[in-house]
């Protein structure tokens, strides 16, 4: 039998068998527990070594991650300062790119200005101008009917003179005729009827004088009047009278011819005076051709109008006239 005092102290045995098979047992304790160990460390060190192993291959991926991550790193960084630079440029360049507009809007709002100042300008010129063209027309209207007045006195006048011519040709006629009257009277009464010869002498002379004498008697005064009201700037035509009004054997006098040269002037430098002036005002609308609308009034030739025909005509009957008076 043994017996234990500890676990720490070997037991006293009474008996050497005991001894021994206690000693046998407590070797083949241990011996159990040193088997059990060494499994235990094999099976330690096998899974050390497989986690070793698989710690190896964890830190070989995450070595190659690391250089990875670590390229990706540099690629990253190289991208962006190549970013950087490019943002730089284009912030550069969009900064170059405002300035440029800011100025460029700065000066389309100074010529918007500009056009907007012209364009108000264009549009008074233009109003100056139609008013202009409005006055020249009523201007024109104005001078074509004392054109027309003055063609249609001209007319009568020229009729007047016509008549006057048959007149004095009919009374020169009449002259011949009484003349030879007289000396077929003469001739056949000379011998036999010398007393009534002188009668009827005297009664022809008598008679042809009274004609005479009434036709240069008969005053002309309406005709005065209405020449006055006519023209009324002061020109008289006293001589431009109904042919019977006027002496037939006399000729024009000066005073009539001054008198006539002096319409004839007036008319012809009011003429001058309106081509003159539409001549200006075409040079000037030619000069300044910055509206559509004035361009297209001034190139339309005013001598093309209706009124230009009358007029040309009236300067040649009125040149006509002149040179008929002076003659």
């Amino acid at each position: 039998m043994v017996l234990r005092q500890s676990d720490s102290e070997p037991p006293c045995f009474t008996d050497p068998k005991e001894e021994a098979l206690y000693w046998k047992e407590l070797a083949q304790n241990y011996m159990q527990k040193l088997q059990d160990v060494k499994d235990e460390f094999d099976e330690f060190q096998e899974g050390s070594r497989e986690l070793e192993a698989e710690l190896d291959a964890q830190l070989e991926q995450y070595e190659q991650r690391v250089k990875d991550l670590l390229s990706t790193k540099t690629l990253i960084l190289e991208e962006n300062e190549i970013l950087k630079q490019k943002l730089e440029s284009s912030q550069r360049e969009s900064y170059i790119q405002i300035t440029s507009l800011q100025d460029e809007n700065k000066q389309i709002k100074l010529a918007n200005e500009e056009m907007t100042k012209y364009i108000r300008e264009l549009e008074q010129s233009n109003d100056d101008l139609e008013r202009a063209k409005r006055a020249t027309i009523c201007s024109l209207e104005e001078f074509d009917n004392r054109l027309n007045t003055a063609i249609e006195r001209n007319a009568f006048l020229e009729n007047e003179l016509e008549e006057k011519e048959e007149l004095m040709i009919t009374v020169q006629r009449l002259k011949d005729e009484a003349r030879d009257l007289r000396s077929d009277l003469a001739i056949t009464s000379n011998n036999t009827l010398s007393a009534s010869k002188a009668k009827v002498t005297a009664a022809n002379q008598s008679s042809v004088d009274n004609v005479d004498g009434k036709n240069l008697s008969t005053p002309r005064k309406s005709d005065k009047s209405d020449l006055e009201k006519n023209y009324p700037n002061n020109v008289l035509l006293t001589n431009y009278a109904t042919p019977l009004m006027k002496n037939i054997s006399n000729p024009m006098t000066p005073s009539a011819r001054i008198s006539a040269l002096n319409i004839v002037s007036d008319l012809l430098r009011k003429v001058g005076a309106l081509e003159s002036k539409l001549a200006s005002c075409r040079n000037f609308v030619q000069d300044h051709p910055k509206n559509g609308k004035s361009q297209s009034f001034i190139n339309t030739p005013i001598t093309d109008t209706p009124r230009s025909t009358p007029t040309k005509t009236m300067m040649t009957k009125n040149s006509n006239l002149v040179a008929n008076l002076v003659k």
